[in-house]
């Protein structure tokens, strides 16, 4: 068996006790809070009396004792069914596949540029350490790590969207626009830039600071020095050796980090009106709807698993010592 298949296998065999304890530690945390999906509906819609308040319960099988209810939700899991959403009163499994596509894109899409820019920008100030570039490189990625990101999507909003009115305010793409095609795509991708460059821009300096300061170590390293001995033009022991060797904790910061985005998005959709994960995260909280919480739970680390096994392949084909299992 490959190595590299051999490294997926265990990591998908390992990350099935994962999944059972999210779930499990969910569930009961959930159970732990007050109230339940029927007092959230009161409180939207209105006094009911006992009687109806009962029948409610029954109907949305919240009668029955916290042990029950997990297990007829485990069997209805084992079988794929997500269960039934007391909000939407829709099957939970239908209302994620609507919401969870808007916000991949989201997070790919700011994932990308953050990574891809903040090592490029990393590796310009790792080329030189303590020149002026470097400097003011370090000190603007700083600003921008401490900036909050949903002040910066407000920011961004009012100067882009407000002021020069280039860009739309929020959604994902316009209201009853009619575009299809390549046309709807512009639309849709006019309505990401805002959105995207906020979630972006903290990870950005978050990578550019990981990379400069992995290549500032790298210099000192005993090859390094050989390489410029030997006369090695500077820019290419950067490229060839100093970032290449740089760039594999960035690539691990890539996996640890699709848990945080995907948190981000919450405050980023937020701010921009996008119907995505991340508010149907905040809606299923406020109206109480403990299985439409468990199905995002449960996606949301089944989406971080993924990523983190998509950076191990990735690793893998960086450091060939992940692939002989050295």
């Amino acid at each position: 068996m490959p190595p590299l298949v051999s490294l997926l296998l265990k990591r998908l065999l390992g990350a099935l006790p994962v999944l059972a304890i999210v779930l499990v530690g969910s569930f009961l945390l959930l159970e732990a809070a007050s109230g339940d999906a029927v007092d959230s509906y009161v409180a939207r819609s209105g006094t009911l009396d006992a009687e109806q308040l009962a029948q409610l319960r029954q109907e949305w099988g919240l009668d029955k004792g916290p042990a029950y209810r997990f297990k007829a939700y485990a069997t209805a899991l084992a079988q794929g069914d997500l269960g039934w959403s007391t909000a939407y009163q829709r099957p939970v499994g239908a209302v994620i596949l609507e919401r969870l596509p808007i916000t991949l894109l989201l997070m790919t899409l700011a994932t990308t540029l953050a990574f891809f820019i903040g090592s490029l920008l990393g590796v310009i100030a790792g080329a030189s350490p303590g020149s002026l570039r470097d400097r003011f490189l370090s000190v603007t990625s700083l600003a921008i790590y401490a900036v909050p990101g949903f002040w910066l999507g407000l920011v961004l909003i009012v100067i882009f969207a407000v002021d020069l009115r280039w860009l739309p305010v929020g959604g994902i793409e316009s209201i009853a626009s009619g575009k299809s095609g390549f046309a709807r795509l512009g639309d849709i991708g006019a309505h990401l830039i805002l959105p995207v460059t906020s979630l972006a821009m903290v990870y950005l300096a978050l990578y550019l600071r990981l990379m400069r300061d992995r290549m500032g170590e790298i210099w000192h390293e005993p090859f390094v020095q050989s390489l410029r001995a030997r006369g090695i033009g500077h820019w290419r022991i950067v490229w060839r050796h100093v970032a290449r060797n740089a760039v594999l904790p960035v690539v691990t910061m890539l996996g640890l980090q699709a848990a945080a985005m995907l948190g981000g998005s919450v405050v980023v959709e937020s701010v921009f009106a996008i119907p995505g994960f991340g508010r149907l995260a905040a809606e299923a909280v406020a109206r109480r709807d403990t299985p439409l919480l468990l199905g995002i739970i449960l996606c949301s680390a089944i989406t971080v698993i993924v990523a983190n096994l998509l950076v191990d392949l990735a690793y893998g084909k960086l450091d060939p010592r992940v692939r002989t299992g050295r």
